[in-house]
C-alpha cells in the first residue's frame, strides 16, 4: 500500500506534528499512514483536507483506494 501523504507534505514544508495538528489526529496517526498503514476514510478525509486539497483529490492522495 503506498500513498503519497509524505511527498505532498514535505513539499509544503510541513512536519508530521504540524499535518497532524490541522488534521485533528496524532503524530503517530500520520506515521503509520505515510508508512502505507490503513486507515479509517474519516482519518483520510481531514488528511487530504490538513494538506489544501478537495476532497475530490482523493486518487491522487490515496490512489490505492
Amino acid at each position: 500500500m503506498y500513498n503519497i501523504v509524505k511527498e505532498i507534505r514535505e513539499q509544503l514544508l510541513m512536519s508530521k506534528a504540524e499535518l497532524a495538528r490541522k488534521a485533528g489526529v496524532s503524530p503517530l496517526t500520520i506515521d503509520r499512514i505515510e508508512k502505507g498503514k490503513s486507515c479509517r476514510m474519516e482519518t483520510k478525509r481531514k488528511i487530504i483536507l490538513a494538506l489544501g486539497y478537495h476532497l475530490s483529490d482523493k486518487d491522487k492522495i490515496f490512489p490505492q483506494d
